[in-house]
């Protein structure tokens, strides 16, 4: 892989940007009240952002049908270039018959703000059932992302968007470093290699592990957990954020991490979620990603390794970044200390496994995960949030 002065490359080589110049936003705010208007619900409105700070680069805007039946299919844009999972704006008939292609629609949030438009080249209808079966290998309702798909409108409606302007988060402005402030955090801690970590669970001692093993072959890792839509047994984002704190705080070396938040929405599509995370991280300037058991997955629906096996679908430098690919790590009780079947001599009985699952419920039965789950001050934050009185455990 060839290192640019200025990192690696983005996604199609070059890095989006569609957030509106100052006299694009004046333009677009002087026809706001002629407009007509699509409301965007909360995964549309991460896809906008994401698109539009080059998170989604190469894509300008929501997928016209061509690029959307290659994803689909074939997980590669209609130009032959890797990507997994399709992103689109439905919706119903009723909004999508007036909308003229050629004309400019004007995206407004849940709560009627006006916060992006798009430019509208096309709309189609789309086979519900085929995207569910070739995205999430399934058409069952009760798999979350299967859900959003039927639940959503029937025509899509595709071109290039731009987004207003790059809001502060609000509840996490110091973490949001979107891909071009990444990259240059990178180029100023001199970093040529950076593992990206995904996440939307707390972290717990599995993913410590695997994380340092990662570190010690690169320059710094990136930790980068999803802070858009997710599931609603998903824990918060903010109690997320305050233990990933903690645990750097206490356990990382402090000028080798940079904790960023990623805005995009969960999708649950498993092993193609795993590719799409992997090309969202090499847009925010990542060589390595790591992907560990059930990456990305929801219930029993994929293999435990699924989501490594789909990087060897692509040849290797296709995708412009490295997957490392990691075991499921427990705490061996022989050895006392992290690891894997790959390092470690334990028979199953010795083995403590860890999941975000197992620690969710122990603290819900009112347990406090053992240390060798998880560090004792995350644990401790954890239940706080779940309002466990930590000092009757």
């Amino acid at each position: 892989m060839s290192h640019r002065p200025d990192g690696i490359a983005p996604h199609g080589g070059q890095l989006i940007n569609r957030i509106a110049t100052p006299e694009k936003l004046q333009l677009f705010l002087d026809k706001a009240e002629y407009l007509p208007r699509v409301q965007l619900d909360e995964r549309a409105n991460s896809d906008l952002v994401m698109i539009a700070i080059g998170g989604f680069s190469p894509l300008t805007g929501f997928m016209e049908e061509a690029d959307y039946k290659s994803v689909v299919a074939n997980m590669r844009l209609a130009n032959g270039l890797p990507w997994s999972i399709p992103i689109t704006l439905s919706v119903t008939e009723e909004v999508a018959e007036p909308l003229q292609e050629g004309s400019l629609v004007r995206l407004d949030d849940a709560k009627g703000r006006f916060i992006g438009v798009l430019e509208l080249t096309q709309k189609y209808h789309y086979d519900k059932k085929w995207e569910a079966i070739n995205v999430y290998r399934t058409d069952e309702e009760k798999h979350p992302g299967v859900k959003v798909v039927y639940e959503q409108g029937s025509i899509n409606l595709a071109g290039a968007v731009w987004l207003l302007e790059r809001d502060p988060h609000p509840q996490f402005p110091t973490y949001q470093i979107d891909p071009v402030k990444s990259r240059q955090q990178f180029i100023d801690k001199g970093w040529k290699t950076i593992v990206a970590f995904q996440t939307r669970n707390p972290i717990h001692r599995a993913h410590e592990y695997i994380q340092k093993c990662a570190m010690e072959t690169v320059d710094g890792l990136f930790l980068h957990p999803l802070v858009g839509a997710t599931k609603e047994d998903d824990i918060a984002a903010d109690v997320r954020m305050r233990c990933y704190e903690i645990i750097l705080e206490h356990y990382y070396p402090k000028d080798r991490v940079i904790l960023a938040i990623n805005p995009a929405a969960m999708r649950y599509a498993g092993p193609r979620e795993a590719i799409f995370h992997a090309l969202i991280r090499k847009n925010y300037g990542c060589t390595h990603f790591i992907v560990g058991r059930d990456h990305a997955g929801v219930g029993d629906y994929y293999g435990t390794y699924d989501a490594q096996y789909i990087f060897d679908e692509f040849e290797p430098g296709e995708l412009g970044i490295v997957p490392m690919k990691f075991e499921h790590a427990f705490y061996c009780k022989r050895t006392q200390q992290m690891a894997t079947t790959k390092t470690s001599p334990s028979t199953p009985e010795e083995r403590v496994h860890l999941s975000g699952t197992k620690v969710r419920e122990m603290l819900r039965r009112g347990e406090l995960p053992p240390p060798e789950f998880s560090r004792p001050e995350v644990a401790k934050e954890l239940a706080i949030a779940m309002n466990i009185d930590v000092y009757e455990i």
